[in-house]
């Protein structure tokens, strides 16, 4: 009996990606698995088929073989009738079929293996001026180190873990399970001991048995200049310890930055607002304004106007790349005042009488404007 074409037999075409293949792969195969069917040959025969078809199509240069010459490129190198496995090997076919039923092979190795602690995460408020120009901080976590009264071993003092008898030491325990391709050793965790490979009779009475205890740490951290809100430090092995011989996680410092009084932040560049009178606008006048280097001395021109913004280069927040420094922006205010005197209404309406229009640039433009809209 001829055999059927391998896309046709995982319902596929020839486009299919790996991830699709693998998708239509497990539907079927736990479809037919021989466990859900027992005593079915027909599924039995449909699952070898499945098993075979997939087996060549995972593998990128029995596939290219396939695709050109068909059944005739594979034949003799792939599939249960050869005897042989794919690149993939016998985990890759099989692993996902034995975990839907509760199985595994490399699971259970990668349970019992060292694991990476776990990450911690700290907020940590800094100044305006701190995030601009760096500094060294001090944070203060709590974090689970080996616990000292047992020296991590989880035992009460003159005790000791005991080899857990149902797995001896293993962690697991593996059964067999016949199928209709033969015999396989499924392995999973140990039930007595949890995966441990022993078993702690007279727990530590300050850390229960776990080796860990809950302990504060100072870590001194350096701020590098020019962070924003929001900046992340990572510091490698400063978070939770591993288990089983693994290392450390990672402690990320998320630095949020205090408003300024008088400052505002975009990007590495500072603005600044400084309100001046009615009479400095016009006249001019040399004002002190405020920078993160101090006060410095900047004049403006006579008829600087609401609104008008100067720079103070490099003035600004320093890079964090060591290139340089943003600028200073200053955005001038002119205020009006809401409260006046007799008198000084008095020579404000003088001012005004003796004031020219064309003074005004900008109402008279405006005003010019409006009369040729409304003519």
């Amino acid at each position: 009996m001829a055999k059927r074409d391998y896309y046709e037999v995982l319902g596929t075409d020839k486009n299919v990606d790996e991830k699709e293949l693998k998708r239509a792969y497990r539907k079927l195969a736990m479809k037919y698995h021989p466990d859900k069917n027992p005593g079915d040959k027909e599924a039995e025969e449909k699952f070898k088929e499945i098993n075979e078809a997939y087996e060549v199509l995972s593998d990128s240069e029995k596939k290219a073989r396939y695709d050109q010459f068909g059944h005739a490129g594979v034949d003799g190198q792939g599939g249960f009738g050869s005897g042989g496995f794919g690149a993939g090997g016998f985990d890759d076919i099989f692993s996902d079929i034995f975990d839907m039923f509760g199985g595994g092979f490399s699971s259970s190795r990668r349970r019992n293996g060292p694991k990476k602690g776990a990450d911690l995460r700290y907020e940590l408020n800094i100044t305006f001026e701190e995030a601009a120009f760096g500094a060294k901080k001090e944070v203060n976590i709590k974090r689970h180190e080996s616990c000292k009264k047992c020296g991590g071993t989880g035992a009460k003092e003159g005790t000791a873990k005991k080899t857990c008898s149902t797995c001896n030491g293993t962690g697991e325990v593996r059964y067999a399970q016949r199928t209709p391709l033969g015999q396989f050793v499924n392995v999973k965790p140990c039930d007595l001991c949890g995966g441990e490979g022993h078993i702690i009779e007279s727990p530590c009475d300050t850390c229960h048995g776990t080796g860990k205890e809950l302990k504060n740490k100072t870590i001194q951290i350096n701020i590098p200049e020019g962070v924003d809100n929001g900046s992340v430090i990572s510091l490698r092995g400063e978070g939770e310890p591993g288990e089983k011989g693994g290392p450390f996680g990672d402690l990320f410092i998320i630095l949020r930055v205090k408003p300024h009084e008088l400052f505002k932040r975009e990007g590495n560049d500072i603005i600044c607002d400084v309100p001046i009178t009615f009479t400095q606008a016009a006249l001019g006048d040399e004002l002190i304004i405020p920078t993160l280097d101090g006060k410095v001395k900047y004049k403006i021109p006579e008829g600087t106007q609401s609104g008008t913004i100067f720079r103070l280069r490099g003035k600004g927040i320093p890079n964090m790349r060591g290139y340089g420094r943003g600028d200073h922006y200053v955005k001038i205010i002119v205020e009006v005042p809401k409260k006046l005197n007799s008198k000084q209404r008095e020579m404000l309406m003088k001012f005004s009488d003796v004031m020219d229009e064309d003074v005004h640039e900008q109402r008279k433009t405006f005003f010019d404007k409006v009369k040729e809209i409304f003519k």
